[in-house]
């Protein structure tokens, strides 16, 4: 791991734990094993570590998760509650996406442009992935016709809630992936065709 690289680990440790406020560039070279002065070398600042921290956080979540822009109708029921398993599994579990989840929501009542970053993950973007994807699947007649946005929102709200649980409680990861994967199956045999 390069010297970059375990900056913005170490970064993302102490703002998920402190706040970004509460994160000091002291605290971060500390952890990293330098002085200071040195991290400059690497970024502009502690605004210059998040901004990097939140392109990467994007572009992983992006390419492992999905977007608005990036859906896949599913071919089936079964398909459907695989990719949005796999969807959830890699957000619950993953580390950096996680502690970038809990830095966000603690954040989000201290920083306007956080706020909005949280607003369009847990809410707006997903709720227009998911409406996509229950519209595509009325389409295919895996589901009945309704109104696509209340479907995905009766998809979404249960899983953001218990991925919440999930990361006040890690040793719970297990029992939430089965409560979402039975809500999920809960779903479709609600609106099956």
């Amino acid at each position: 791991m390069t010297t970059k690289e375990r900056i913005l680990e170490e970064a993302l440790g102490l703002f998920s734990q402190n706040g970004y406020d509460g994160t000091s560039m002291e605290q971060i070279a500390e952890l990293v094993g330098i002085k200071a002065p040195s991290l400059y070398k690497h970024f502009k600042g502690k605004e210059d570590i998040l901004n990097t921290l939140l392109d990467i956080a994007e572009k992983r979540y992006d390419e492992n998760f999905g977007s608005a822009d990036n859906v896949k109708i599913p071919g089936s029921i079964e398909e459907f509650i695989e990719t949005a398993m796999n969807s959830v599994t890699f957000t619950a579990s993953d580390p950096m996406i996680r502690k970038m989840r809990i830095f966000l929501v603690k954040e989000q009542f201290r920083n306007k442009r956080l706020a909005k970053i949280t607003t369009r993950h847990q809410i707006d973007g997903l709720l227009k992935m998911y409406t996509r994807i229950a519209e595509g699947m009325m389409e295919k007649k895996l589901i009945r016709k309704d109104d696509p946005s209340f479907v995905a929102m009766e998809i979404i709200a249960p899983c953001v809630l218990y991925i919440a649980e999930a990361d006040r409680e890690p040793e719970c990861l297990k029992d939430v992936l089965k409560a979402i994967r039975e809500h999920l199956i809960h779903i479709c045999e609600l609106y099956r065709e």
